[in-house]
């Protein structure tokens, strides 16, 4: 089907490619929703689920992902306008109420999955969006909690958590009803790495900062930002290895983590010792090529090792 200049589907194709690009968070997504199914069956020590799972997994959590989106869109609705005219709700590229209009479509189509595939997963579900919906205003507290970065960091990467119990939850709530012993590591490893991601993307360098616009690196000063998203990363790296453990791949997780570590930790000691623009680019794309390697190993490496046993 094609579409003629500025028409809505047109719109919304630039709106993604500059928002959220479906390839690209398509990818990390699918490894993510199926990286939880998995380790929640070797956790349990069952088999694989069927391909229904993983197809409902990576659609609902799509989904909850564009959500997040739409969601601070309307947040930093003012924000934008004030200080990122360019962006395409200010520029008049797209409404707000088209973006709303399509996350509540969205939701009605994750419903519908939730129930057809096993209606026990929609109260997981419903618990991540009370979650979104709290962050979409702040928690009512919204001058108090950016006054306090940490906090207003810790109570946004919550739902990164809640997102991944539900993920697992499509495997461990039809089949058995409980999670399984030893997820804990993992659920702490999405908080992680949702941490490395946000602080990642937030460190600048001093030429790309701008007024009005929140980063790290603003906040701290980009050698302490840096310094700040090594320490989120150690601490992923440590979470990796224990779920690794909790799945029985204590050593091969171990190795991947030290080898992505290594790799990934060399992009910050470039930009704390020369904080450039293609620095702060190296920084933020090892911060996705470190959570995307996390999870592709933690899919199929506790596996393989339990299939070889």
């Amino acid at each position: 089907m094609t579409t003629r200049p500025g028409s809505l589907l047109a719109r919304l194709w630039i709106y993604q490619a500059e928002r959220f690009p479906v390839l690209k968070n398509g990818l990390l997504i699918a490894v993510f929703a199926s990286s939880g199914v998995t380790l929640s069956s070797v956790l349990g020590r069952r088999t694989l689920p069927t391909l229904a799972a993983y197809g409902c997994a990576a659609f609902i959590a799509f989904g909850l992902f564009f959500q997040l989106r739409v969601s601070d869109e309307v947040k930093d609705a003012e924000d934008d306008r004030r200080f990122r005219p360019e962006r395409p709700v200010p520029r008049g590229l797209i409404s707000l109420r088209v973006l709303v209009s399509l996350a509540l479509v969205v939701a009605l189509l994750q419903a519908a999955v939730a129930v057809i595939y096993a209606p026990r997963v929609l109260a997981l579900l419903l618990l991540v969006w009370v979650w979104m919906g709290l962050m979409a205003v702040e928690f009512f507290v919204p001058s108090w909690l950016r006054e306090r970065p940490l906090v207003y960091l810790v109570s946004h990467m919550l739902i990164m958590p809640l997102i991944d119990l539900w993920i697992t939850g499509v495997e461990w709530l039809p089949r058995a009803g409980v999670p399984p012993f030893g997820l804990l590591p993992m659920l702490l490893l999405s908080f992680a790495n949702g941490c490395v991601l946000e602080i990642g993307r937030k460190t600048w360098a001093p030429e790309s900062e701008r007024p009005g616009v929140e980063t790290y690196s603003s906040l701290w000063g980009p050698g302490q930002a840096a310094r700040s998203w090594l320490l989120t990363l150690t601490v992923a790296g440590i979470l990796v290895w224990l779920t690794g453990a909790s799945a029985g791949a204590s050593w091969p997780m171990a190795a991947v983590a030290v080898i992505a570590f290594a790799l990934a930790s060399s992009a910050a000691r470039a930009f704390i010792a020369r904080p450039t623009v293609a620095a702060q680019h190296r920084l933020d794309t090892s911060a996705g090529l470190w959570v995307l390697t996390s999870y592709a190993t933690l899919g199929v490496v506790p596996f393989l090792m339990r299939s070889l046993r």
